[in-house]
């Protein structure tokens, strides 16, 4: 049965038959002491320099002048 809701609630079962009934409590009390918020949410003054840095370079080679008809 799997990938079904039976299916899953069965594994649930047995998760919590194996390794405890607080298991999913304990996966998601480790996923959030894993997770640290930085980078540019700490730091908007470094996302304005590498947003201006990102914009300055062009992916698409240097412009070409337009033909004047």
């Amino acid at each position: 049965m799997a990938g079904t809701k039976a299916g899953g609630l069965k594994a649930a079962a047995t998760n919590r038959k194996i390794h405890g009934e607080d298991f999913y409590s304990n996966i998601g009390r480790k996923g959030g002491q894993n997770g640290h918020t930085g980078g540019f949410a700490a730091n908007p003054e470094l996302a304005r320099v590498a947003g201006a840095i990102g914009g300055r370079k062009s992916r698409r080679g240097p412009s070409k002048p337009k033909e004047i008809k």
